[in-house]
């Protein structure tokens, strides 16, 4: 009977579909014994004797992946792949798969709310009436502002075509320059230095990679207008969080929302910083996102141990974005 270990917290808690599927196929498995995010130590004292890993965002290193005897599938919930030494398992000969498109309108939701949240002080009401002060703040509706998009890919055109419906101006950006060959009549695309300027709103939708690695950061933020906000919703340590304390600090942003962490659980300056809207790595826990990543992952476990072709393997580009990230 094949093994799997499931480090992904949540799993099959909201609805047991996923667990259900492994169960039918007659794949044994354990679920995380901490219950939260692992560290790559723990991974790889836990891993000997799977044969499958469906995962979280834990980081799954080079030790880790040697460390896994058994190993024969990584099948990641949901689609960030900085935290998979996909070098390694190409070495040891181990498949990657993952859930691309589930995570993807959960994500855009969650920062349309975010982003009227920021533009009308919800949060800061929030806080202030919790404290016994009844104020009313004046803000601004989204149709009424310039919003600036980095990064156009599954998120970010999800964004995109939700803002479409609110009639502000959008302006576009992509590190990778292929996207531009994707005309879209809704949006100006134009270099980040002109977006950060121009722009009342910025929201982050890249992968990290050593070129996005505090892609914002004090020099950027220094270019964004100082009643602009910004939004990380794709990956901790695309924003240099020191640096957006700073900013936030010194007046120089009205505001920021922040999903994702270098470092999580988060427990760094930003927390008490009442203009930066924190929340804890959330952007996929719609509960109809949730099952479907999870749904997908064990789907492509039971796929891959029946022999069939997976829809959801990580693709070449990705491998060799990676190995790009190791020669620089």
């Amino acid at each position: 009977m094949p093994r799997a270990l499931i480090t992904a917290v949540p799993f099959g808690e909201v609805d047991p579909s996923s667990l259900d599927l492994l169960r039918a196929a007659g794949v044994s498995f354990d679920l995380n014994p901490l219950g939260r995010r692992l560290t790559g130590e723990e991974l790889a004292s836990l891993i000997t004797g799977y044969d499958v890993l469906i995962a979280g965002t834990e980081p799954i290193t080079g030790r880790a992946i040697e460390s896994a005897d058994r190993l024969r599938l990584i099948s990641r919930v949901g689609v960030g792949l900085d935290s998979v030494d996909l070098s390694a398992a190409r070495r040891r000969g181990i498949p990657v798969a993952y859930t691309p498109e589930a995570p993807a309108d959960a994500v855009a939701e969650l920062t349309i709310g975010m982003a009227l949240s920021l533009l009308r002080g919800v949060h800061l009401a929030n806080q202030a009436v919790h404290r016994g002060i009844w104020q009313r703040l004046q803000g601004r509706r989204l149709a009424r502002v310039t919003v600036g998009v980095v990064g156009v890919g599954r998120i970010g055109r999800r964004v995109i075509r939700l803002l479409a419906a609110f009639g502000c101006r959008v302006l576009a950006h992509d590190v990778s320059p292929g996207v531009l060959d994707s005309p879209d009549d809704t949006v100006t695309w134009v270099d980040l230095a002109t977006l950060l300027r121009e722009s009342d709103l910025v929201t982050l939708h890249v992968p990290l990679t050593r070129r996005t690695r505090h892609l914002v950061g004090a020099g950027e933020l220094a270019q964004m207008q100082s009643d602009a906000f910004l939004i990380n919703t794709c990956r901790g340590g695309v924003v240099d969080e020191a640096a957006l304390a700073s900013a936030l600090r010194h007046g120089r942003l009205a505001g920021a929302a922040v999903d994702t962490f270098t470092h999580e659980p988060y427990d760094g300056e930003l927390v008490g910083l009442e203009t930066c809207l924190i929340t804890p790595h959330m952007g996929s826990m719609a509960a109809d996102c949730r099952l479907r990543m999870e749904t997908g992952a064990a789907q492509n476990v039971v796929a891959f141990l029946r022999g069939d072709p997976l829809d959801e393997l990580v693709p070449e580009s990705e491998y060799e974005l990676h190995a790009e990230d190791e020669s620089l």
